[in-house]
């Protein structure tokens, strides 16, 4: 408690504009859940949100403290290779947009779908590829949130001297409360606010940067180093295609990561699209140029002795000489509102999840906003609880959890949207095969070489397109009508 009021009285500025964001919040909330009346909404907001905002919604929802710390720093240990997440996220949200959104949009609700599992369950008409589907989503879900929790306790207890317990802690009080209250209109809403001033943190923390690094020559310096000219080449630390592999599993979640897809529900019609894929590609664009060179510049001012590349930022905001108080006081508060805005997003997912597609389907009760909401704080807990003493690094986890989705959900969603053919056993087939895949991949000797995303995504779709093809066609007007439509738009 000492060490917390010692925080205070010493950062007072950086807990004021703490306690004026969770105004924010607050207020948010109370309006989410004056508008909430039933379970689409605080699921899916009615469907009938704004592409602008659920464009920036999506941005931030993918852009937690897992890319402003893990992400950003990165590339002080992985090199130029690295640098390719910034256009793989511009690629990926264009993607995601362009080819999902519309067809996420028409199929779930015309399928009466307020979640992925039951989008899987109503599309293949299989009540296990739905339950299945639904376990899958919450645990990949937990390696991601333990993720956040760790970014933002390494960062808090790094800048406020306090412990990193009580910054888990008071991160999961706050947005526990208004996850509950507000259901996905407060999210989606808070998400927007959120996404604006990451725009900003980017562009400080950049400029900041390269200019304790010595100019956006710096980095000529660096690649003229011994120590670390292997960082400017493509095979460098470690090889290209294991990166490779690492990139493409941490953004196939654009198109497979069911708090990713939520947003594509939730769009007042198909016409939104058009706003929301601008609006989310542009800040992709903007934000992960910025943030993933950071890592290389800090070499010229860390020139070694960083082992854990999470530390990188948090080195940065408290070397005093990189960043003014006033800066670092909004890029902490920046960095906050990243973690809740994955954090909110994940949660009502997983809530939504538990409820609807496992305790309310195979109780035979159907799903309850009460009970909802209480699988909010109750998954919450579980997660902070275990980054206390978190099972790896932020990458390796946020990466993990991605390969979880791709390898699964690939092609029982994206195929799913595009091709008639397909049935529970297939979605059930490529389940297993991706999931066995991530599994044994890492013991072989090849591990270290290819990523396992890469095998698990490929075996998952052979063994879904063949167990598709040896069935026999479901007879269904009623998908037949739906594939019609989606395919005039």
């Amino acid at each position: 408690m000492s060490a917390i009021w010692a925080s205070l009285v010493t950062y007072w500025p950086v807990h004021l504009l703490l306690a004026l964001y969770t105004g924010v919040l607050v207020y948010h909330a109370w309006r989410g859940s004056r508008e909430t009346h039933g379970l689409a909404d605080y699921y899916v907001g009615g469907r009938s949100m704004g592409g602008v905002t659920l464009g920036l919604s999506f941005f931030a929802t993918y852009s937690s403290t897992n890319s402003f710390v893990g992400f950003a720093g990165q590339s002080y240990e992985w090199g130029i290779a690295w640098l390719l997440l910034a256009p793989l996220t511009v690629i990926m949200s264009a993607l995601a947009w362009r080819c999902v959104a519309p067809r996420v949009r028409i199929f779930t609700e015309e399928l009466g779908s307020l979640t992925i599992p039951d989008f899987i369950g109503f599309r293949f008409a299989s009540t296990p590829a739905r339950v299945s589907a639904a376990v899958i989503v919450l645990f990949a879900s937990f390696f991601y949130m333990i993720a956040v929790f760790k970014g933002i306790g390494t960062l808090v207890q790094a800048f406020l001297e306090i412990p990193y317990e009580g910054a888990i802690a008071v991160v999961f009080v706050i947005v526990v409360a208004y996850t509950m209250v507000g259901g996905f209109i407060s999210v989606v809403k808070t998400d927007a606010v959120q996404g604006v001033v990451m725009i900003f943190a980017a562009v400080l923390l950049f400029t900041g940067t390269v200019r304790a690094a010595g100019g956006l020559g710096a980095l000529a310096e660096v690649r003229a180093s011994i120590e670390t000219a292997h960082l400017f080449s493509w095979n460098g630390p470690l090889p290209f295609i294991y990166v490779l592999g690492v990139l493409v599993a941490g953004t196939a979640k654009f198109v497979t990561d069911p708090r990713q897809l939520s947003r594509f529900y939730a769009l007042k019609s198909v016409e939104a699209v058009r706003a929301g894929f601008w609006t989310s590609t542009l800040a992709f664009a903007l934000v992960y140029s910025l943030l993933v060179p950071i890592g290389l510049y800090a070499r010229r001012i860390y020139p070694s002795g960083i082992d854990d590349t999470d530390q990188v930022v948090p080195l940065l905001l408290t070397g005093g000489d990189v960043f003014s108080p006033g800066v670092t006081a909004f890029l902490l508060l920046a960095m906050v509102a990243a973690a809740m805005s994955s954090l909110d997003s994940v949660l009502l997912v997983m809530a939504s999840t538990a409820e609807r597609d496992i305790a309310g389907l195979l109780g035979g009760s159907g799903a309850e906003l009460r009970k909802t909401r209480l699988w909010v704080a109750l998954f919450a807990l579980i997660a902070a609880l275990i980054a206390l003493r978190p099972p790896g690094g932020i990458v390796t986890l946020t990466v993990l959890s991605g390969a979880v989705f791709a390898a699964c959900f690939a092609p029982s969603v994206l195929l799913g949207l595009y091709w008639r053919r397909g049935t529970g056993v297939a979605v059930l087939a490529s389940f297993a095969g991706g999931l066995v895949t991530l599994l044994l991949w890492p013991r072989l000797p090849i591990a270290a070489t290819v990523h396992q995303v890469f095998p698990a995504v490929f075996l998952s779709t052979v063994l879904y397109v063949l167990t598709a093809i040896r069935a026999p066609v479901v007879e269904s007007p009623s998908l037949d009508r739906l594939f019609s439509s989606a395919g005039k738009d």
